[in-house]
């Protein structure tokens, strides 16, 4: 069975689809962009602003399914600049503990809104 999480506190999905689905022991984040959750606006600024926004928006559709970044097994990043990987990087730990999550990187040509970044995400609700 399927049901979708949602969120007061993260952005609503910005097309046909959930922002999130728990399918079993099993919940499937969309991809995420650093859309502001009150005004539905893409947060301007640096990598490391955006890449705040995106995980923070994670972890509220996390904490809507009751788990927390404990939970995530494994990510996609999707940078628009592959330059954009250390600062990147730097904020994306702080959000996760060890062991971390499986996780690709990938240098994509063109991201929803023209985002400098877009994660998705998959967690275990038995972990």
């Amino acid at each position: 069975m399927k049901q979708a999480v949602s969120a007061p506190d993260a952005p609503k999905a910005i097309g046909p689809y959930s922002a999130a689905l728990r399918a079993g022991s099993l919940l499937f984040i969309s991809g995420q962009v650093p859309l502001d959750p009150v005004s539905g606006v893409m947060v301007d600024g640096t990598i490391e602003e955006q890449t705040s926004r995106v995980l923070n928006n994670i972890g509220a559709l996390l904490a809507a399914a009751g788990l927390t970044f404990r939970h995530v097994t494994k990510t996609t990043v999707f940078l628009a600049d592959m330059n954009d990987f250390a600062a990147m990087n730097r904020i994306y730990q702080t959000f996760f503990d060890e062991p971390y999550p499986a996780r690709s990187t990938v240098q994509a040509a063109r991201l929803p809104r023209d985002a400098r970044i877009e994660i998705d995400a998959i967690a275990s609700c038995d972990v």
